[in-house]
């Protein structure tokens, strides 16, 4: 389920921080799981904008990521 940037919004620096770590764990390891298989592109895709969502709310909070 994509990440809405109004729930972004209200969530603390810390719990930014840590979802966007999760994200991009989540982005790296279903990249390596579909290298020889048809690859989800929609679940990639809507990994690649939580990722630009949070680190774009960091960024808006004064975070450097």
């Amino acid at each position: 389920m994509p990440l809405e940037a109004r729930e972004i919004r209200e969530l603390t620096p810390d719990e930014l921080l840590r979802k966007l770590d999760e994200a991009q764990r989540e982005l790296f390891t279903l990249r390596l799981k579909v290298s020889g298989q048809t690859p989800n592109t929609a679940k990639i895709r809507g990994l690649r904008r939580d990722v630009a969502r949070l680190k774009t709310v960091l960024t808006e909070k004064g975070v450097r990521v």
